[in-house]
């Protein structure tokens, strides 16, 4: 079964989807990639998924490393799945740029080159947006490139963070 709750954030609403025990999503709303948060599903206050992502989601916008992670079940191929374990550990208040974690993951794969672009996309399609941190992606340079939630959002997340 498939249940949504929807969090107002200081950024715009954002919409939570579980599979009745752990978080399968996190989306600001309409932004790129986020599946379909429109059909029909209840919302459920009491699930004990979303009371946690809720308390992550208030603390991380008050300026704070909320030093906890929901539990989250993540469903991608290997690659992406790959790359999402990556994300999950750069920690808060830092960054990570494209080609570095291409490089990572060439290196845990022993071959030596990795695509930029690849990580990337799967960068991109990341179904937790924020617990799995595809705002701390960076290009080379520091330049802010690319993240579905549009630009601005990603400039103001890592202003939360200290970062910018």
């Amino acid at each position: 079964m498939d249940f949504r709750w929807h969090y107002d954030s200081p950024l715009g609403g954002i919409t939570l989807r579980s599979d009745g025990y752990a978080l399968t999503g996190l989306c600001f709303d309409g932004q790129q990639y986020s599946g379909d948060t429109s059909g029909p599903g209840p919302d459920v206050r009491q699930l004990r998924v979303f009371d946690e992502t809720c308390r992550w989601l208030d603390l991380y916008f008050q300026g704070k490393d909320p030093g906890f992670t929901p539990v989250l079940r993540l469903h991608g191929t290997p690659f992406r799945m790959a790359v999402w374990e990556i994300l999950r550990k750069i920690p808060y208040g830092r960054t990570m740029t494209y080609g570095e974690i291409a490089t990572s993951l060439a290196v845990r794969q022993g071959r030596r080159t990795m695509s930029a672009q690849a990580v990337g996309g799967a960068v991109g399609h990341n179904p937790i947006s924020l617990i799995i941190p595809c705002h701390r992606v960076i290009g080379a340079g520091g330049v802010l490139t690319g993240y579905a939630a549009g630009l601005d959002r990603k400039a103001r997340l890592l202003q939360i963070e200290g970062v910018l």
